[in-house]
């Protein structure tokens, strides 16, 4: 684990709201000269604690209608199991996220498709065919009145 002091905090902070900022604005918002910003960014690059940068796309635009989370229940508990179900969802570009949870259900999927009907195939022809899969509960998104994912 990395030592991070406030300012480290600071530069997180801004670099999540906004990837793109030039080290100089960095450097104005958290106080610092554009030299010592520069490395400290770059240390915490080196240290792993930035993985990378990205665009944060507008579904909407992009013309995805219909997003979900889905939580998925497996079969059976085994690991040959558990890394068959990741091998499918990560070949499955509607899904978003895959998360191996705890309680009463192995995995929480965020899966984004053009409609309902894209949906209802995806669900259907591509994760009800998995033999891994035991339950799938859907909850549909209406908003999102928070959405700080990069």
């Amino acid at each position: 684990m990395t030592e991070m002091d406030a300012t480290d905090e600071k530069i997180l902070r801004e670099l999540s709201r906004d990837g793109r900022l030039t080290n100089l604005a960095l450097a104005e918002r958290i106080g610092l000269s554009p030299s010592a910003t520069l490395r400290r960014v770059q240390e915490l690059e080196r240290a792993g604690v930035i993985r990378g940068y990205r665009a944060v796309l507008d579904p909407e635009r992009l013309g995805t209608g219909f997003i979900a989370y889905i939580t998925v229940g497996l079969n059976t508990h085994t690991k040959a199991a558990q890394e068959a179900f990741e091998r499918a969802v990560t070949r499955a570009p509607q899904v978003r996220e895959c998360h191996n949870i705890t309680g009463s259900v192995e995995y929480l999927l965020r899966v984004e498709t053009r409609d309902l009907a894209s949906y209802k195939h995806w669900h259907t022809e591509i994760l009800g065919v998995l033999p891994q899969v035991r339950s799938v509960t859907t909850y549909v998104v209406m908003g999102s009145p928070k959405d700080d994912r990069a």
